[in-house]
């Protein structure tokens, strides 16, 4: 007669065929249960990555502002950058590992008033000390919000998985281009103690996301109890190893380069073309902009036609573009800045959904791995670039920078997954 079922977190994003019940009644179950992705909580993840990552981005946004108030040198703008990103690198993959084993559904709210305070902290600072502590505790907040979020998309999915984290990247993606637009429209005429106004979309993403944890719990209560098996065609364990090593490879040349452009552009706009801070910010927009209509074009790509494909695309077809951005005017520079935006940014998506693969049932700790190791190493990166800036120029850092899409060579060593896997 009737058997209990076990649903798991893989099984919530499958199809579902039950057996022994009416012909009609069984195509009502498997088209419902087929239906596609939960859009209500992909669109309010996303739109939950927007806000974070609007708040986030307006630590670099206002760089100049600090960096004029405050007489810092590039290399302590380069800090700013890695005590927000390498707080998440340290706490992002301890998160993910925890909530592999005990999901916490309402820890993205806990973790978003983090990035509350963290603000509102920023706009007080006025010791350099101080400012690198509430970049910190905005890092801390990114930590906690990245891997869960990222589990939450992958199980409204609908199996689509590729689709479902390039919405949740679009709105990462919006927000962080938001960033630069805010700051010349209220931080930059209105000075430091604005960015405490920003405190209102925080205390926003609070809501949204305890919202979500509802939706969230009852999901996580039908904990999985069978063993996984592995695909007969999957890669072995001395493989997979090597491919997310080279994974975090790719994501590190990706994030490094965006960084570098995010950090640093407005300076480099302000030194070579003598243009204002606002207009740098303006530029700065467009291509972060670029960047999210990339990220959002990766994933259904990366369905359609295999995420390895998008690899190398993405990481080796901006190689040209950045080599000539160097060397371009200042309408030429936007351009190149579109273009590169669009390509680079559409391989994030196909690398952390392919690395998701790669160690099925470990979602969390892949994510914050990737969100959290890739990202904040892309942070140390930057301080190292500002210090090569203090030094050199940073005309000289973009002539370097150049060259880091050469990395995506390493796809050579990613392993075909089985064809349900791509």
């Amino acid at each position: 007669m009737n058997k209990p079922v076990v649903v798991s977190e893989e099984t919530l994003t499958e199809p579902v065929v039950v057996s022994d019940v009416a012909p009609a009644a069984a195509k009502a179950t498997v088209v419902k249960a087929a239906a596609g992705p939960a859009y209500i909580v992909l669109a309010g993840i996303s739109f939950s990555h927007f806000l974070n990552d609007t708040m986030q981005s307006l630590i670099a946004s206002v760089y100049p502002i600090l960096k004029d108030t405050y007489a810092l040198d590039f290399a302590q703008i380069g800090m700013i950058t890695l005590a927000f990103q390498f707080t998440a690198s340290l706490l992002q993959p301890v998160v993910g590992h925890y909530t592999d084993k005990k999901a916490q559904p309402y820890s993205l709210s806990i973790g978003m008033a983090s990035t509350f305070f963290g603000l509102l902290l920023l706009s007080a600072a006025h010791q350099y000390l101080v400012i690198l502590v509430a970049a910190a505790l905005v890092g801390l907040g990114s930590a906690v919000f990245h891997p869960e979020s990222a589990r939450i998309a992958r199980l409204a999915s609908g199996g689509r998985y590729g689709f479902a984290q390039s919405v949740f990247q679009l709105g990462g993606s919006f927000g962080t281009s938001m960033g630069p637009i805010l700051a010349a429209l209220i931080v930059v005429p209105f000075g430091q103690g604005s960015i405490a106004w920003f405190s209102s979309i925080a205390f926003l993403a609070i809501v949204i996301l305890w919202r979500i944890g509802r939706w969230y719990e009852p999901q996580i209560k039908a904990k999985k109890t069978a063993v996984a098996h592995a695909h007969p065609d999957a890669p072995n364990s001395r493989r997979v190893a090597v491919a997310l090593a080279v994974l975090v490879a790719l994501l590190f040349s990706k994030q490094l380069y965006v960084s570098s452009l995010s950090s640093y552009y407005i300076f480099y706009l302000i030194d070579r073309f003598g243009v204002s801070t606002q207009a740098a910010q303006i530029y700065l927009f467009i291509f972060l902009a670029a960047n999210a209509v990339g990220a959002f074009l990766g994933g259904p790509l990366g369905d359609r036609f295999g995420r390895k494909i998008v690899i190398w695309i993405s990481i080796l077809g901006a190689l040209p573009f950045t080599l000539a951005l160097p060397y371009a005017g200042l309408a030429g520079s936007a351009v190149l800045s579109v273009i590169i935006g669009l390509i680079i940014s559409s391989t994030t998506s196909s690398i952390i959904v392919f690395a998701q693969e790669l160690v099925p049932h470990r979602f969390g700790m892949i994510s914050g791995v990737f969100f959290g190791v890739a990202f904040g190493i892309g942070g140390l990166g930057a301080a190292v670039l500002g210090k090569l800036a203090d030094h050199t120029s940073i005309e000289f850092v973009y002539q370097v920078c150049a060259y880091l899409p050469a990395i995506g060579l390493l796809a050579v060593f990613l392993p075909k997954l089985p064809r349900h896997a791509r």
